[in-house]
Formats: C-alpha cells, structure tokens, sequence
C-alpha cells in the first residue's frame, strides 16, 4: 500500500514555518524614529575672530568730560589731582623760566614790525563860517580860503596864494581820499561841504613816536611827530603787477620785478639829495630810499590809484617840502601797512 508522507511532511513544514514567523515578528522591538546628524561646518566658512573691548570705567574723582579735539592751554592738571613728581635739577642746557622783563622784551621784538598804537590823539578843529564854496579847479579868493582850510586840516600845499596849481590839486585829492570821496582833484560841492564841516582833524593809524607812515589802503602818506599826525600827502604806491622791461640806463638788461610797495617797519637808509636821477625803470627825484630800492621820491605822476614799480610818489614840490623840512632824516622809520585798493 502506496501512502502519501511526503506531501504531509511538506505542509507540516510549511505550517511551522508561517508559525515561527509569525513568533519572531511578534516578538520583535518597536524601530525608533531615525536621528538626523548635521554635518560638521567647513572651516573656511567659519567667521573671523573678534576681539573686544575691554570695557572703560570712568573714575568718579572729576564728572566733567575731557575732549580730545581741543588741548588744555595750561597743560597742566589740576594740583588736586596731579601726581607728585620730583623736581627735576637743573643742567647746563636748561633754561631759566623768562622774567617779565624777558617777556616784555620778546613781546617788544614781536611787535617790532609795526610801531606801538595808542588810543588816538583827536584833535578837533572849528567848522568853517561861511562854509567854503565850490571852486572846481578854479583860482581867486575862495581858492585862498580852501587852500587855509587844507593846511589847517593838515593836508600841505605850497602857499595860499589863491591858485589852483598842482600840490592844491594833490592836497585836495588826498582830502578826498581820506574820506572815500571820488579822488578827482576837484574842489566840487560835496568836497567843500565835507571839509567845511569837518570836526575832527584827519590823522594817520600811529599814534606814537616819530615816523613816516604809507597806508596803500588809503594811497596817503603821513607824517607822524612825537604821535600825532602833522602833514598828509598824496601818493601813489607800487600797483602789485608784475612787469617785464629794459633797464633804462643799459637796454640790454631786462628789468623784472612784481611792483610792490613791501608792508612792514623799514627806514629811510640812503638817499640822493640833488635833482633827478635815472634810475633802472625811469626817472626819479630827490628819493630817501627805505628798503632795497624802493623809495620816496619826486614825480611828475601822481594819480589816485597806485601807479609805480614799488615806490612812494609825491609830488616834486612836495619833495623839495620833504628835503628843506627835514622831515625824513636817514634812518627815519617808514610804516608802510594795508592793502591797495582793487
């Protein structure tokens, strides 16, 4: 008899199988949800290294704020809060403190570019009765009475003699300038009225010592004696242009130079006495010469803008005045000061 074991076997087997799966996935741990890792950073996207401040503490001796903008112009602290510090010895290479007689000695070579000013020394002077008329450049009896007017003010003419020649043309037009009237020379209705009704005599900026003084501001020259102004003239001063030109006493020489009247305290250190004189960029009269070869000096043209190579213009009788008056001995000292008009 044929029996069928092997198909029996076969589904026993298959049937403990299927059970002992069943068994492993029964008996099997819950999985865990997975960890995410991150990646490590790449060096070279690290930041850079900052450093920090170490924080500041403000001591509480002083609540008032220093400023680094400005320095303390005593540059010293306070003696509450300064450290005692040893005082140094002197040695053959320190320097006394200066005295106050230094001081005032340093502070005198300071100043020695322009002489001392004083509060000004006004002198008044009576206004004229009946006021002067109008005269033009016109000569005659009023002309005698404008040109009184002008000598009074200080501004010097010649003589009185009733005509209107050249130093009561340049007496007038230096009043003019004086006052910042138009400077035409010309005795018209706002000159006279003006120099009628004057107060107050004209004057120069020094107001100390004896000295020539050349204001390119006004184009005016003063004479100044023991600090108060005595005479005023016209002038013409340098025109501060640049020029190129030969030498009038050897053409082949070419001249050049910036036309300027030099500011500063000078004096009067050589001068030509006789006549006129030929000098490298014309001709010149009777000049006292001040620094280099810049000078007083006679001329035929005086405007009322500044016209020269650097000198000081005055009229030729005005010179002659200057010469026989012994008003700029050598060593004289000139002020020239301020600015020519533009």
């Amino acid at each position: 008899m044929r029996t069928r074991s092997t198909p029996l076997l076969l589904g026993m087997a298959a049937l403990l199988l299927a059970a002992c799966s069943t068994t492993a996935l029964s008996s099997a741990p819950e999985s865990t949800p997975p960890v995410t890792v991150p990646p490590l950073p790449d060096p070279a996207d690290a930041p850079e290294p900052v450093e920090l401040d170490e924080p500041t503490v403000t001591p509480p001796v002083d609540e008032t704020d220093e400023t680094d903008e400005t320095e303390d112009l005593d540059g010293v602290e306070d003696a509450a809060d300064a450290e005692p510090t040893e005082e140094a010895e002197p040695t053959e290479e320190t320097e006394p403190a200066a005295s106050s007689d230094d001081a005032d000695e340093i502070a005198a070579e300071e100043a020695a570019d322009e002489p001392d000013l004083e509060e000004p020394d006004v002198q008044l002077v009576e206004t004229v009765d009946p006021p002067l008329q109008p005269v033009g450049t016109g000569s005659g009896d009023e002309t005698v009475r404008l040109q009184e007017r002008l000598l009074e003010l200080g501004f010097w003419v010649q003589s009185t003699d009733g005509q209107y020649g050249v130093t009561t043309r340049q007496a007038v037009m230096a009043f003019q300038k004086y006052l910042g009237l138009p400077a035409d020379g010309v005795a018209g209705p706002d000159t006279v009225a003006y120099m009628s009704n004057l107060t107050e005599k004209p004057r120069g900026r020094a107001d100390a010592g004896t000295l020539v003084e050349v204001d390119k501001t006004k184009q005016l020259l003063f004479f100044v004696i023991d600090g108060t102004t005595e005479w005023i003239l016209n002038t013409s001063t340098g025109t501060e242009i640049p020029y190129e030109r030969p030498n009038s006493n050897d053409p082949e020489i070419i001249e050049r130079g910036s036309s300027i009247t030099p500011v500063g305290l000078h004096q009067v250190n050589r001068q030509r006495p006789e006549g006129w004189w030929e000098g490298d960029l014309g001709e010149i009269y009777r000049p006292k010469y001040f620094i280099g070869g810049v000078a007083v000096h006679g001329s035929n043209s005086i405007p009322n803008y500044p016209a020269s190579h650097g000198c000081v213009r005055v009229s030729v009788p005005a010179m002659d005045w200057i010469w026989d008056s012994e008003l700029m001995p050598m060593n004289s000292p000139v002020w020239v000061h301020g600015e020519i008009p533009s």
